[in-house]
This record gives C-alpha cells, sequence and structure tokens, in this order.
C-alpha cells in the first residue's frame, strides 16, 4: 500500500502549518510530509517518484544531499520517529518545550517540531534572519513551560558563549542538543564550566537525526564498528530508505546478523563504551603517504589559545601530495596562534605528519545546511589563498 506525499513549506513563519501536517501524518490520517524551505522551494521529489507515492507506514521525506552532495530523499516512518522522540525524552528526562533555532526542512530542526508534536507542546520559533545571541536571548525569554529545550551547531554555541547574555539565556535550558559537526573538546568544556547541561548528539537524516547522545546509543539504538564501512547503526530509528531510489538503498544499508545496519562510512572507536566519531573515511588526508583523519587534527588545534573555531582540510603540494592547512577563526578578543604554535602543538600530539603546514586565518568558516561547516567551501578557500590547487 501507498499514501501521497505532499510539500509542506517549513520557514519560520509556516511552523504551525508544518505541525499539523506532521500530527496528521504520524497519526496516519494524512498525506506524507516532505518539509521545503519555503513555498517556492523544490517539489517531492524532482525525478517524479513522489508523485507515485510512499509506503503506507511512512510520515516524513527529508530531502538531503549527505556528503557527497548528491540529492536525495529520505524516507522516515511514523514508527521510527516516535521511537526516535520517546528515546529521546527518556534520555533527556520527560517532554518539554522546545526553541527552534534550527531549519525544519532539516532533520535537525523537523525533529523539534515532531518531538513537539508528540510531546503535546508548542515550540518557540526563532526570528528569522541570521542567528544572533540577542535574538537568541529575546526568543528563550518567550517560553512558557518550566522545562525547555532547544538543538544547536557548534558554531551557534560558539557565538552565545562569547556573550554575556547568550550564555545566562543557555542556563535557562534543562538540556541543550549540540549536533550538526563535531563539537571541539574546549568548547564543549568551556560551556559545562558555564553550567549549560550540553548534551552531544551524533546521527543523520537515516537515523532519524542524532540517535547516540553523549556517545551512548539512545535505548533501542546499536552500534557496531567496520574496518571498511566505519560506524555502523541499527535500531528502531532506521529510515525505511531513499524515495525512488532502491540503488541507494542496497549500498547503505546492510544486513548483519539478522538485523538492517546504516553504513555511515564515518570512522569511530569505543573509549569504554562510549562512541568517538572520528570524521568521514573520505576525508582522510594522505600527506607524505600517511593518512591523517582532519576531525583528529581539528581537535588538537582546537586546544591552542586564540583558535576559536578551526576546519583542517589538504590542498595539492607537489613535494607532500597533499598539505595539510588548517583554517582558523580567532577567539573572541584574541589573536589567532602563529603557524609555528599551532604545527609544534599538533606534532606533539599527534605526530608532524598530522601537523598542519599552513594556517589560514578567517573572519567566519563558511557552512552549509543547518549550520555544519562546509568543508568543501573551506578547501576551496584554503586553496585560493595560499594559490594552490585543490587536490585532485
Amino acid at each position: 500500500m501507498t499514501r501521497a506525499l505532499r510539500a509542506v513549506p517549513a520557514g519560520p513563519g509556516d511552523v504551525t502549518r508544518l505541525a499539523d501536517a506532521l500530527r496528521a501524518a504520524l497519526d496516519g490520517d494524512g498525506a506524507a510530509v516532505q518539509p521545503v524551505p519555503d513555498e517556492g522551494g523544490p517539489g517531492p521529489d524532482p525525478s517524479g517518484a513522489g508523485a507515485r507515492g510512499v509506503p503506507d507506514d511512512v510520515a516524513v521525506v527529508v530531502r538531503t544531499s549527505g556528503s557527497t552532495g548528491e540529492p536525495r530523499g529520505v524516507m522516515l516512518s511514523a514508527a521510527a520517529l516516535r521511537a526516535s522522540a520517546a528515546a529521546t525524552e527518556t534520555r533527556l528526562g520527560g517532554p518539554a518545550q522546545w526553541l527552534l533555532t534550527l531549519p525544519a526542512h532539516h532533520v535537525a530542526g523537523l525533529q523539534v517540531v515532531a518531538r513537539s508534536v508528540l510531546a503535546g507542546t508548542r515550540p518557540v520559533v526563532a526570528a528569522p534572519g541570521t542567528f544572533r545571541p540577542d535574538r537568541f536571548v529575546a526568543d528563550t525569554a518567550r517560553l512558557t513551560a518550566d522545562r525547555r529545550y532547544t538543538s544547536l551547531v557548534p558554531t551557534q554555541l560558539h557565538r552565545l558563549l562569547d556573550d554575556d547574555a547568550g550564555r545566562a539565556a543557555l542556563r535557562r535550558y534543562d538540556a541543550v542538543l549540540l549536533g550538526g559537526a563535531a563539537t571541539p573538546a574546549p568548547l564543549l568544556d568551556r560551556a559545562r564550566s558555564a553550567g549549560i547541561r550540553v548534551t552531544t548528539t551524533y546521527g543523520m537524516s537515516e537515523t532519524c537525526g542524532g540517535c547516540v547522545y553523549d556517545g551512548v546509543p539512545l535505548d533501542g539504538v546499536r552500534v557496531r564498528l567496520d574496518p571498511d564501512d566505519g560506524i555502523l547503526l541499527t535500531g528502531p530509528v532506521l529510515a525505511t530508505g531513499y524515495l525512488g531510489r532502491p540503488d541507494l538503498d542496497s549500498r547503505t544499508f546492510v544486513d548483519v546478523e539478522a538485523a538492517r545496519w546504516l553504513r555511515t562510512h564515518d570512522l569511530g572507536r569505543l573509549d569504554d563504551g562510549r562512541l568517538v566519531v572520528l570524521g568521514r573515511v573520505d576525508d582522510v588526508l594522505v600527506t607524505g603517504g600517511v593518512k591523517v583523519a582532519p576531525s583528529a587534527v581539528e581537535r588538537v588545534v582546537a586546544e591552542v589559545v586564540g583558535v576559536g573555531e578551526v576546519c583542517v582540510v589538504g590542498v595539492a603540494d607537489p613535494e607532500w601530495g597533499q598539505a595539510v592547512v588548517a583554517v582558523v577563526v580567532p577567539s573572541r578578543g584574541r589573536r589567532a596562534p602563529s603557524p609555528g604554535q599551532v604545527r609544534e602543538h599538533v606534532a606533539a600530539t599527534l605526530g608532524a605528519p598530522a601537523a598542519p603546514r599552513h594556517l589560514v586565518v578567517v573572519d567566519r568558516l563558511p557552512l552549509r545546511g543547518p549550520g555544519k561547516v562546509d568543508r568543501r567551501g573551506a578547501a576551496a578557500l584554503a586553496a585560493a589563498r595560499l594559490d594552490r590547487p585543490l587536490p585532485s
């Protein structure tokens, strides 16, 4: 059996309508929902697959380009969304009112709306426009429930921690979910030292968003590591598949030990049972024949005084094949460290091959989607600054 799929605007002014459509879809009383950025956004499926409907259990189709830039529609069932919401409530301590700061057509923002619908609460929608601490403070003041949650990306948290009123507003939340990108340890330590209840999340559209909190899988979710496929995830939160793309289904999902698992292609390790994500398999740089994981270098560079945000990329180098480059945003009120300081600290921690050979200082890192760092954009920026080509 199939059900209809309809596009629903998901801009800041459309969240009430989106919530109503989600409620009907989750209850099985309406068409499946595909959130789109606004009235002029893309329709359900450029290939026309959506016109033929979706499986009857599918409640939502989230459009995503993933890390490859290849457009796809991720089909999420009502059961998966309900399981995700219930596990999140259990982990965080119960239902609450949410502040929506992320785009609702991406899975992290959509989940704020879905969790609110399932909890019977009404989310407060952040003021449209560029994210600013003063707006966050004002939006926080509009929350009416005793218990409150929000979901941010690291760039947003960084800006709020640099603002006195922003820090005070963050302390009013019972939980601040932080996902969308790797969180530097110094940023996380700074937030928790300020009394902010931050929970890091790991997941993707194919797992209804975050399904591993602070390195520990949510109830029902399991993690395993594979040398070729990286992190594998399974549980009731898994997507039904991709709209009109059975070829992607067969490449992305695999049956292991009588269970269906998602191949994430993220590198990871387990530390005392906690998952540590090390970055994408295909992000690994090869410099002088040595493999270097950019996320590992980023964590160490972030420890250097004067570094606010960092993205590590590779540019072509005639001697090394790829040169490791740190693209850095200085901490507020501080000068950026020198290339020598950064290189020395990384070499002492990770070894000389991982030490950045160049430092590029910028005002802001390029972003994509719901506030994720655009690694390709950062690489292009670094290559242009250094007058080097990108690796082929």
